[in-house]
């Protein structure tokens, strides 16, 4: 049986998403006094009073946005609304009941949904008064909160789970471990290149918003998704721009939310735009894969509208002489509008996330780089030459190696970049990022 879901709604700026972080005890939703901050659904699977379950925070409902995605906004909720078996309902003690209010109110009350009614910012014990004041939404009775300060954030919580519908109740619910198992997949890339039309198209619904406007997705927002039968946790984030570019504090933890997923994330789906250059942009985001030694796929989106007469050969050598640092890794030609190759960069996906999860024996490992060592030798220092004792494989994704060696200065980056090479041949690593370390290591004979 799938986990029961409760949804977070409310007028805008009441601290929905101030709450949702409170429950999860980690800053997932961007948490901003600005009305329209969380646009799509962000959801997170916990386990909480025996219970498993989907919490989803939602866009705050009747927002005005400067944007113009009210409707897909709206769309949003309605979709969180119908999928959710229970709903905490958050209004502002501060404000009192508003119009806004009693409009959620009544998009509520014909769903026939369970609600919890929770009164937020209520920071002290003299404003337990203004709770009363909300019986008027005719929701039911009113529960103190703040999700500031964490008072009242279980209690809210464990009421929710109270009133879920009676089938969420059987005792063959397990909860579930955060780590669930499923590959973890990163979308990113710059503004606007089709992360989220590649995320619906696998998802199957509009689990995310689509719009041609820039910046739609500020947070990195995760979904279960089951793709002709490749099962994975699809994280979907914001597009990554120039630092200048960055205007405010949204915009500032929507990329630092994205730098978090990439490293969070099993393998990482790099898109393009086929139809523009690579930019600064670009770059500065697959440094960053290489920083974080993310397995990587190069997807190049949109190739059904690509420059006339370009070959994907043609296209290849275009970004290998952008970006040499990713030479490694494999690239995928789609169009994720008309569902082209989909599988296919799914597939790649799952390859990559196989090869990273690949363990050399100490032996087998030894014996290669023995080999390697005899073929070509770092260069010595005053008479005083390089030796390698041996070498031992200490983690996956990505493969990391550490060589005991005599003297790790002896050791410079391109020979380093000589035994990844020759690591990658031996053992079928060619797609995917490695990390070869040198560490001094005294012999047992001192020439």
């Amino acid at each position: 049986m799938n986990p029961a879901c409760i949804a977070i709604v409310g007028r805008p700026n009441v601290g929905k998403s101030s709450y949702f972080n409170a429950v999860i005890g980690r800053r997932i939703a961007i948490v901003e006094p600005t009305p329209g901050v969380t646009r799509d659904r962000v959801s997170v699977p916990i386990e909480r009073f025996g219970r498993v379950f989907e919490l989803v925070d939602t866009g705050g409902i009747g927002i005005v946005d400067e944007s113009m995605l009210n409707e897909d906004i709206e769309g949003q909720i309605d979709m969180a609304l119908h999928l959710a078996d229970a709903v905490i309902f958050i209004v502002d003690g501060k404000d009192g009941p508003t119009a806004l209010d009693r409009q959620v109110a009544d998009r509520l009350r014909p769903l026939g949904k369970p609600v919890v009614l929770a009164v937020n910012k209520i920071d002290h014990p003299s404003r337990e008064a203004a709770v009363h004041e909300f019986h008027a939404l005719g929701m039911g009775e009113p529960i103190s909160l703040s999700a500031q300060e964490g008072f009242g954030v279980e209690a809210v919580l464990e009421m929710a789970i109270e009133i879920l519908p009676d089938r969420f109740r059987a005792s063959e619910v397990e909860p579930e471990e955060e780590d669930c198992g499923l590959l973890k997949l990163a979308f990113v890339g710059k503004r606007n290149v089709g992360k989220s039309t590649l995320l619906n198209q696998l998802a199957g619904d509009d689990r995310v918003i689509v719009s041609d406007l820039a910046g739609t997705t500020r947070d990195a927002v995760d979904a279960d998704i089951d793709f002709h039968g490749r099962q994975f946790r699809a994280i979907d984030t914001a597009g990554i721009m120039k630092k200048q570019k960055v205007k405010n504090s949204i915009d500032f933890y929507s990329q630092a939310r994205t730098e978090a997923a990439i490293r969070r994330a099993d393998v990482v789906l790099f898109l393009f735009d086929a139809t523009l250059e690579i930019s600064q942009v670009d770059k500065k985001i697959a440094r960053q894969l290489v920083d974080a030694g993310r397995p990587s796929v190069l997807v190049i989106n949109k190739w059904d509208l690509a420059r006339e007469g370009m070959s994907t050969e043609e296209y290849l050598d275009y970004l290998t002489s952008r970006l040499p640092g990713l030479h490694y890794a494999p690239v995928v030609f789609i169009s994720a509008l008309e569902k082209m190759n989909l599988e296919g960069a799914i597939d790649v996906a799952f390859d990559l996330h196989r090869q990273a999860q690949t363990r050399i024996g100490t032996g087998e490992l030894n014996r290669v780089l023995e080999q390697a060592f005899e073929r070509r030798k770092p260069g010595g220092r005053d008479g005083y030459k390089a030796k390698v004792f041996y070498g031992t494989q200490v983690d996956r994704t990505p493969p990391t190696f550490i060589i005991f060696v005599n003297d790790p200065s002896l050791f410079p980056a391109n020979y380093q970049r000589y035994i990844e090479n020759r690591l990658r041949e031996a053992f079928a690593f060619e797609e995917i990022p490695l990390q070869v370390f040198f560490r001094r290591r005294q012999s047992l004979y001192h020439d």
